[in-house]
């Protein structure tokens, strides 16, 4: 990289305020930008809107979102924003843009293109003009890296065309952040990290409690309790396509990650509980919890939820959270409901004390609802769901 370059991404990338976007699942903005707000050494202005969060900030803060937010899908850095009504007019805006500041010589741009009320509505017209002038532009730089047999890196480009204003964003995360780089394995319909990170905090979870996990297949919300109880970063396992931008400062990484060990919290820990009738499934969480250290406090249990009697581990209520059977995994709608139904006198007669989550298809037919009980609408796999959170009498 020549000492010019250097300087312009410096001043223009790395030595700047940018704006960033991040990208929540529907009705989790409030959340992101809550856990926005929080993190440690951040400061910026922060703008909740549908479908995320925007703020502005230098790349630090967009690591340290990256890293630490549990309810983001992904994080997007606007590059640029050009006017265009004809291929012509966009294809010359789009020659003009300073590729080689944010993409290395050998990135493979993915884009990925929008449009809204645009008379440029064709999209894959519109790809490919972006994807030539990065081709073009990056060409002054290096050789073709794919000719000189070099590794090349994907990178993704996000083109929102409204109203013939085209808003170009490069990709921080890389793959989506509910990918905490832990569980490889999923079970049938799992819920995505990023939401059982938001329904344990719908749910008031502080880490200083027992936590039961009933039905827990895949073991997802039991490894997302693990992470947070210990205060480890969502993103302390994996790596970032942030990594690969001609602007990415290792020093500056890994005093992040310095930082956020420091808080790490050590020591024994409430446990967390996860038992499921399914062999199998338990087996595999079993496993993982053994083959990761921060995952200490998870114990496995083989059975059934109607038979456990939560007395049985611990004297102290905790949160118990569950997601049942419903939809094509249960049947029929009325044998979900029935599920439900019973899942629901067992909590009222066994968990006396204690605050639960409950993940439902829909608020009617759960029987007697406490008034101090809160419904939150929730999205997963497509579904408009509903989660029951409060405490049992």
């Amino acid at each position: 990289m020549t000492s010019t370059l250097e300087k312009r991404i410096k001043r223009n990338v790395s030595g700047r305020m940018r704006d960033f976007f991040v990208i929540t699942s529907p009705g989790l903005e409030s959340l992101c930008r809550m856990e926005l707000m929080r993190l440690p050494s951040f400061s910026c202005e922060t703008v909740e809107v549908s479908g995320g969060v925007e703020f502005s900030g230098k790349l630090y803060d967009g690591y340290l979102a990256n890293l630490y937010l549990r309810t983001a899908t992904r994080i997007l850095m606007r590059i640029e924003t050009v006017s265009a009504s004809h291929f012509t007019q966009l294809s010359k805006k789009a020659a003009e843009i300073p590729w080689e500041i944010y993409l290395r010589p050998d990135a493979v741009p993915l884009i990925r293109v929008s449009t809204h009320h645009c008379r440029l509505y064709h999209n894959d017209a519109v790809s490919a003009i972006f994807s030539k002038s990065v081709r073009n532009r990056l060409l002054q730089y290096a050789g073709d890296p794919q000719a000189q047999g070099t590794p090349v890196i994907q990178q993704r480009l996000f083109i929102r065309g409204v109203d013939d204003r085209f808003s170009v964003s490069i990709d921080s995360s890389g793959d989506l952040l509910y990918k905490r780089g832990i569980k490889m394995l999923a079970g049938i319909a799992p819920v995505r990290e990023t939401l059982a990170a938001a329904i344990l905090m719908l749910a008031g979870y502080t880490g200083n409690e027992i936590l039961v996990n009933p039905m827990c297949g895949s073991g997802t919300f039991a490894v997302e309790t693990a992470l947070m109880a210990r205060n480890i970063p969502p993103g302390w396992n994996r790596s970032f396509a942030f990594m690969g931008w001609p602007g990415f400062r290792p020093a500056q990484w890994h005093h992040l990650r310095n930082s956020a060990e420091s808080r790490f919290i050590s020591g024994p820990l409430p446990p967390v509980v996860a038992f499921d009738s399914a062999s199998v499934a338990c087996d595999s969480l079993l496993r993982l919890a053994g083959s990761h250290p921060a995952l200490d406090q998870i114990q496995v249990l083989e059975g059934d939820f109607f038979e456990l009697n939560p007395g049985n581990l611990t004297i102290e209520p905790g949160l118990v959270v569950i997601n049942p059977p419903y939809g094509k995994r249960m049947g029929t709608r009325r044998e979900s409901r029935l599920l439900i139904q019973d899942v629901m006198k067992k909590l009222k007669s066994d968990y006396r004390g204690w605050r639960f989550a409950l993940i439902v298809p829909e608020r009617s037919g759960l029987g007697g609802i406490s008034p101090e009980w809160r419904f939150h609408s929730i999205y997963h796999g497509g579904l408009k769901l509903e989660l029951l959170v409060g405490k049992l009498d």
